[in-house]
């Protein structure tokens, strides 16, 4: 399997985690995702300084600029891996 069957593959496992992930994880998680699958955040912050999920969403994505898709990618299959476990 390809690294792109095995990060689609972990992204559907991730629905059927047997618990919950933390808040943070879920987090990271959610930004390696982006980050795997698109590259560097390309919106826009959240305008409504209220929305407080948008905001950490935008942030933790943002914060993962620079890396590669392909790491990401490794990193997403790796936490979900791990969270099988």
């Amino acid at each position: 399997m390809d690294l792109k069957e095995q990060f689609e593959q972990a992204a559907s496992d991730s629905k059927s985690l047997s618990e919950k992930p933390s808040n943070e994880t879920l987090l990271q998680l959610y930004s390696l995702y982006k980050q795997g699958s698109i590259g560097d955040v390309n919106t826009d912050p959240p305008s409504n300084p209220f929305d407080f999920v948008a905001k950490a969403k935008y942030e933790a994505w943002s914060n993962l600029k620079g890396k590669s898709t392909t790491d990401a990618m490794k990193e997403y299959i790796e936490l979900i891996s791990r969270l099988k476990n």
